[in-house]
């Protein structure tokens, strides 16, 4: 009919703005500080254009735990082509970058970044940024370099060592003057050593 209002529509850029600020939010402030009247103003729309994408706060949070493992599996996936240690190195580095993301993503807003952002029958992201460590391990396995245990046990066994440490270097847990690049660098040799197969070593 004439003289009716045509809906507002917000399209796939204005949501990526909106994840973008809203990450930097987050990183700046933690989730707490994530305000948004103030996230729609940055990015010049209003928060129904926030409740229209996201759905709300817990969503919009949700999404940008979702947002936060998908650049980490892109570090990860860069790193993938130099081998595993690459691969640990690069985990240590965005952590390092991004401490705010990486505590959200191993928190409860993880879980619930994987039941909202994840359509049914899809892969959820947390596990798509895991798909270089699993590959690294597999191959090495097939090259006969690494132990042959499961691949599923190895991959896990591995993440637990490189996280371990980084959790702790970002909860600012540590003997006085601990070097932590040197710790780091005990971690990733220890990797080596303890899945070397007998006749040689993880590259």
């Amino acid at each position: 009919m004439l003289g009716m209002a045509r809906p507002v529509v917000h399209d796939a850029a204005l949501r990526d703005r909106l994840m973008d600020a809203a990450t930097s939010a987050i990183e700046r402030d933690g989730a707490e500080g994530l305000v948004l009247r103030e996230l729609a103003a940055e990015c010049g729309t209003s928060t129904s254009a926030v409740y229209a994408l996201f759905g709300g706060k817990p969503q919009l949070l949700a999404a940008g735990v979702a947002h936060a493992l998908a650049s980490f599996g892109s570090a990860q996936r860069d790193a993938a082509p130099q081998g595993l240690r690459a691969l640990g190195i690069a985990y240590r580095a965005w952590a390092l970058t991004h401490p705010t993301l990486y505590g959200m993503m191993f928190g409860s807003a993880s879980t619930s970044a994987q039941a909202t952002c994840t359509p049914d029958g899809q892969p959820d992201v947390g596990e798509l940024a895991m798909v270089p460590l699993r590959e690294a391990v597999a191959a090495a396995q097939r090259a006969g370099v690494m132990t042959d245990v499961p691949l599923e046990i190895a991959a896990a066994a591995i993440w637990g060592q490189v996280h371990g440490l980084v959790s702790l270097q970002l909860a600012g847990i540590s003997p006085t003057g601990l070097d932590w690049d040197a710790a780091y660098d005990c971690v990733l040799d220890t990797v080596a050593r303890s899945w070397s197969a007998p006749a040689g070593g993880v590259e």
